[in-house]
């Protein structure tokens, strides 16, 4: 491969290229550019095993706790860049770029020193550090210091939310009621091994926002914020679980709540220290503006690409390779027409009887491509969060109406599901318990 017309090859490094980092390889080669991998372990972590290829790049490196070595194996490519394909690979790929292609990528955070762009609690510090509005929270790995914090902001007794400071995928995230004991849920996230396979050594305590979720993808280059997609959330709880997902929508860039989340979100950009590359920027719009709850380093996973490109006609890793290989940085993105992506959650932990439900789902006008789990008669989990859910089904067409009657109509069937109680051996752990969706 000649790509640049001087007979060398040319490469780009990505850290840990699996869930929607799978992604880099072939968007890379299109501009004939090859990939090479760089492991933040010794192999994935379980949750991301099912979207390893190692056969797609060109070079495989293993990082083994030698950052110099490291840089020095990657500095033989001559590669074009260093970019982040999953989230554990976030903190590799901004000290693996300062060493090799300084000023490319973000900052690193000094020694010893939780990551902004990683560490929930680190980021929403910098968030107050900025003077923006922000959800009050508080870490730590203390019950008795997080009672003393949350009588001294009148939190005590109110609505609250407890997450690890260091998973994803809405995993663990608990809904405390007001005057409920928040102390059992402190209890069952503190010290457990999260989805990333992390233990949580802390426990993230904030107060509970009203109002629209919303995610804004951006990409970034030199400080300058680009707008990729922004959408709407809509999710719903269960008992005391937080962040079941049940609808994303994209918005187009003129929407009203755009010129609310956009300019917010871009001030968190520059709080967190997000300077090149892609970041997807979780925000609640509440009756007094918005306000954020996280933001990731990385493309947004969960099959977010797919559909990014089905409503706007490029995505994050598209903007990625225009940048890296083109030069070309865009400062914001037309909606094509309305796209939708519609979570179907499993009411109970069990065998679902009627699959078949879903069949009538191709008829619909605006059906574009679906996903379900558990049609085999296998024992599916209960829906708690991001991982457990029973599929999707995209809609897609040039007719809001149109989409939103086929998304009412999905729900419709949903409210049908029949799960019967799982017996014999497999019953308590169904095989939904271990999908890699975590992007």
């Amino acid at each position: 491969m000649s790509g640049n017309g001087s007979g060398r090859r040319r490469y780009a490094v990505v850290v840990d290229p699996v869930g929607t980092g799978q992604d880099y390889p072939a968007a890379f080669a299109a501009a004939g550019v090859e990939t090479v991998a760089v492991l933040s372990a010794a192999e994935p972590i379980h949750h991301f095993l099912g979207s390893w290829h190692p056969e797609n790049f060109a070079y495989l490196h293993r990082f083994d706790g030698g950052l110099d070595r490291l840089a020095t194996a990657v500095r033989e490519h001559h590669p074009l860049c260093v970019v982040a394909g999953a989230e554990t690979g976030v903190e590799l790929t901004d000290a693996l770029c300062e060493l090799v292609l300084p000023g490319t990528g973000n900052p690193p955070a000094p020694p010893g020193t939780p990551c902004p762009r990683r560490n929930k609690w680190a980021m929403a510090q910098a968030v107050e550090r900025a003077g923006l509005p922000h959800v009050r929270q508080f870490c730590s790995d203390d019950p008795a210091a997080t009672g003393e914090w949350l009588e001294r902001t009148g939190l005590a007794g109110s609505r609250l939310v407890l997450k690890p400071p260091n998973s994803g995928g809405t995993d663990d995230v608990h809904f405390v009621a007001p005057g409920e004991d928040w102390r059992p849920y402190f209890d069952q996230i503190h010290g457990k091994l999260n989805t990333l396979e992390l233990r949580n050594d802390a426990v993230l305590v904030g107060e509970y926002v009203e109002g629209t979720e919303y995610m804004i993808d951006s990409y970034s280059v030199d400080g300058a914020h680009g707008l990729v997609d922004v959408c709407r959330y809509v999710k719903s709880k269960r008992g005391d679980r937080l962040g079941l997902y049940d609808l994303v929508e994209f918005l187009a860039p003129d929407h009203p709540a755009v010129s609310e989340v956009w300019p917010y979100a871009q001030q968190v950009l520059d709080a967190v220290q997000v300077r090149n590359g892609c970041a997807h920027t979780e925000v609640i719009l509440s009756p007094a503006g918005p306000r954020f709850l996280e933001v990731g380093a990385r493309p947004a996973g969960g099959g977010h690409q797919m559909i990014t490109t089905l409503a706007t006609g490029s995505n994050q890793i598209r903007r990625t390779v225009e940048h890296r290989v083109h030069g070309i940085h865009y400062p914001s993105y037309e909606l094509v027409q309305h796209v939708c992506s519609v979570v179907i959650n499993s009411p109970a932990a069990g065998v679902w009887q009627n699959p078949e439900l879903f069949d009538r789902a191709k008829s619909l006008p605006t059906y574009w491509a679906e996903h379900f789990e558990g049609r085999s008669g296998e024992p599916v989990p209960q829906t708690v969060d991001f991982v457990t859910y029973l599929g999707w089904v995209v809609l897609a067409g040039p007719d809001h109406a149109a989409v939103t009657a086929d998304y009412q109509h999905l729900k419709d069937l949903e409210r049908q599901i029949q799960i019967a109680p799982a017996t014999g051996a497999g019953a308590a752990d169904p095989p939904g318990a271990e999908r890699s969706r975590h992007g």
